[in-house]
């Protein structure tokens, strides 16, 4: 017998308590049993500006979930054709665990888009997405979709691009990371210079 499995998808530069507790809260309302971070890679075509390596990407969510048996890191999309496409990701996961259903965790900004995704009425078909608010979107007309479920999370007002911006003015972002993962960024000095463009 599989395992639910939700995908929550993201750069994670750095990931943050507002990714955990949304997908704590998502895990403990659902039927699924695990959560796994999918770790976007560095797309070649765009610039990297502030985007660290994708592998100390990866390493911090492991250092956030290690405490958490149900949450783990996914490093999938690093051996995948770049750009990824989500529904290919997904094909391929299903490709490699058969019996487990992959589900999506998105917020509903993503789902206002998600028309422009390529392949999306393939993903709404075969996989339960599970939608948590985001300011400013409404997904309402989704409200019917049987495959939709929409999550009440709480809502963390914190982006990884504010959290950057602190640690580039010197601030502290202590409380915004888990202990284990704000002890690395400040030991490894990460996110201290911006690069622009």
């Amino acid at each position: 017998m599989g395992k639910q499995v939700g995908l929550f998808f993201g750069s994670f530069n750095p990931i943050h308590v507002g990714h955990l507790i949304i997908a704590n809260h998502i895990l403990q309302n659902s039927p699924l049993q695990e959560i796994w971070f999918v770790v976007s890679p560095q797309n070649p075509f765009k610039a990297k500006n502030s985007l660290l390596d994708e592998r100390q990407r990866l390493y911090m969510v492991n250092l956030a979930v290690e405490d958490n048996y149900q949450l783990r890191s996914s490093a999938v999309e690093f051996d995948l054709p770049v750009p990824s496409y989500t529904v290919d990701t997904l094909a391929y996961l299903q490709e490699k665990h058969p019996s487990d259903q992959f589900s999506l965790l998105m917020g509903s900004d993503n789902l206002e888009s998600i028309e422009k995704w390529k392949n999306y009425s393939v993903i709404l078909d075969r996989h339960p997405l599970y939608v948590y608010h985001r300011p400013g979107y409404d997904a309402h007309r989704w409200k019917n979709s049987s495959n939709i479920h929409f999550a009440d999370a709480p809502q963390l007002l914190v982006s990884a691009s504010f959290i950057r911006e602190q640690i580039q003015a010197g601030k502290s972002v202590q409380y915004l990371l888990t202990e284990p993962v704000y002890r690395y960024v400040e030991e490894m000095n990460f996110y201290k210079v911006l690069k622009k463009g």
